[in-house]
């Protein structure tokens, strides 16, 4: 795209010179490997339930043709227009994760999902890029313009969310909702006593769940005791022993047919087994460089409701992978979280599309006019 001017006043031409194309050009390698390992994880599982050998490899790739358009769509929106369709995004999103609780479908005893025959979506994945552009922007509002109510409702709003996680047994994604809102907590300046304070709060909140809900107390005691939840991880550990260096080839490796959903929660050991430790320290390395790169593209920006929305993207995806693959590892508890763009996964897919669209429209080189705060 070399011969495209500067002076190339379309546009396309205007977003190819302000958008950042090294994040885009990660993303899509991300998006290249997850479709290859879709060929290597799912035709064992789609087999064992008589689908067909290809059933989850194409669905994996008709969500992957709208991710990418979403992907780049939103990247050509200006911050208002973010944060409009981010605060609709959070309305919708409250709606739909109530829902679930209602007419929600159970998978595995979870209410998390809205079954619309073809898809079923879960409303929470969409729900994380559109709160964390709602709380930057309520975070600069009591930052820069010392607006009274938005930390209050800004607060309000993290804990309704936590709530309807918690009634839909979610406790991976409640953790996730709640450190990344911290993270931006500590980026917008405020007193540490108040960081403390919250990651206090969090540490009674999980003793809580440890002591009053079942599902999060029996995957702690698997875990430490060697219980059920350790079958996975002991496949898992097998998968990347055999690896070893290089792996023993695309397709070769046997732990999709030990694990039930390998291609979702447990893809990671698939890379291992079959590709092996160099394949599984070189996307550990693009999800650093992705991150780096958007800490980088965030700090150049006066604009406290930009960076603390990229932020916060960016930082949400870099935690999911690491849970993932800490959970693969062994090193943590199982939480049921995707690996960004590699797991299968309608809703993840598209959410992390969106996430990562609006984290390259919000980091496009503007004008200081156009930013919101």
């Amino acid at each position: 795209m070399s011969h495209v001017s500067r002076t190339d006043t379309s546009v396309f031409g205007r977003w190819w010179w302000t958008v950042d194309r090294t994040t885009i050009g990660i993303v899509l390698i991300l998006m290249a490997i997850g479709a290859l390992l879709s060929f290597s994880a799912s035709p064992a599982m789609a087999e064992d339930l008589r689908l067909g050998a290809y059933y989850f490899v194409n669905r994996h790739l008709i969500f992957l043709v709208p991710a990418a358009l979403i992907f780049f769509v939103l990247s050509l929106f200006s911050p208002v227009w973010i944060w409009r369709l981010s605060v609709l995004g959070v309305v919708l999103g409250l709606a739909g994760m109530a829902t679930t609780l209602v007419y929600g479908s159970t998978i595995k005893g979870a209410e998390r999902w809205i079954d619309l025959g073809m898809i079923k979506l879960q409303p929470s994945e969409f729900m994380k890029p559109a709160f964390f552009v709602v709380s930057a922007w309520l975070f600069a509002l009591d930052r820069r313009m010392q607006t009274r109510w938005a930390l209050p409702v800004n607060f309000v709003l993290l804990v309704l969310i936590l709530g309807l996680l918690t009634l839909q047994k979610d406790f991976g994604q409640s953790v996730l909702f709640a450190a990344i809102w911290g993270f931006q907590l500590f980026l917008g300046g405020y007193r540490m006593i108040w960081i403390v304070g919250l990651g206090g709060l969090g540490g009674v909140a999980g003793f809580a769940a440890y002591t009053f809900m079942s599902h999060v107390q029996s995957r702690i005691d698997g875990f430490i005791t060697a219980g059920g939840e350790q079958y996975q991880l002991k496949r898992a550990a097998d998968a990347f022993n055999d690896g070893g260096w290089l792996g023993v080839g695309p397709g070769e490796g046997l732990v999709k047919d030990a694990i039930p959903d390998v291609h979702n929660d447990f893809i990671f050991s698939v890379l291992g087994e079959e590709f092996g430790l160099m394949a599984c320290i070189g996307v550990l390395l693009i999800y650093t460089l992705l991150v780096l790169r958007g800490v980088a593209l965030t700090a150049r920006h006066d604009s406290l409701f930009t960076a603390l929305a990229a932020a916060g993207l960016v930082s949400q995806l870099g935690l999911q992978a690491l849970i993932n693959m800490a959970s693969t590892l062994a090193l943590i508890p199982t939480k049921g979280m995707t690996l960004p763009f590699l797991s299968y996964g309608g809703s993840s897919l598209l959410s992390l599309a969106i996430s990562m669209g609006i984290f390259l429209a919000l980091t496009r080189r503007r004008p200081r006019q156009e930013s919101v705060l």
